[in-house]
């Protein structure tokens, strides 16, 4: 059975969008881009702008899940709270589709595909390139598309994870309390 996915990296110029489909626990990339508003002054347009496209990107594909990167703690309130917004208008249009939302820290994506949580864009991007098996031309201008379907492929690989019964340790301590029978002082 198929499972689509569509991946959001959210942004107030530039959103940045990638869709992969899952069958038989194989990703391939369907589509990516970007929602260019860097020619729209006001933001309450821009927010507009976003949730029309997200909508019609929903209604094209028909994704089973969303996968959005969270937005990362800055010195600049002002840009956060407008990342904030961007994130928050990208999510009600999933809401609106009945589409299940998965969110994702920038770094634990970055440490999904690299094994590195300081990885750059472009060391993303060629992972991507390779998992994905995509042909350069396919390569986007934009990095914000290939952060966004990283987003999508972080997903498909936490949703692959076999699940398990086993126990979670947070510390030796917790694993001390848990077990006292089998711990000798």
């Amino acid at each position: 059975m198929e499972k689509v996915i569509i991946g959001i990296d959210p942004g107030t110029n530039v959103m940045g969008y990638g869709i992969i489909s899952v069958e038989e626990k194989k990703a391939k990339m369907v589509a990516m881009g970007v929602i260019d508003m860097r020619n729209e002054k006001d933001p309450y347009l821009k927010l507009g702008k976003i949730f029309e496209r997200v909508t019609g990107i929903i209604d094209e594909f028909l994704p089973d899940e969303m996968a959005i990167e969270a937005p990362f703690f800055g010195k600049n309130v002002q840009s956060m709270l407008k990342l904030g917004r961007a994130q928050g208008v990208a999510i009600a249009a999933a809401i609106n589709h009945s589409v299940p939302i998965h969110e994702y820290a920038p770094m634990k994506i970055k440490l999904a595909l690299t094994g590195n949580g300081s990885a750059s864009k472009e060391q993303v991007a060629g992972m991507l390139h390779k998992l994905l098996k995509l042909d350069s031309e396919e390569m986007p201008k934009f990095m914000d598309a290939t952060d966004a379907l990283a987003a999508a492929y972080c997903h498909y690989m936490q949703m692959s994870k076999p699940e398990t019964n086993a126990t979670h340790y947070n510390s030796w301590k917790d694993f001390a309390v848990k077990n006292q029978k089998r711990v000798k002082e």
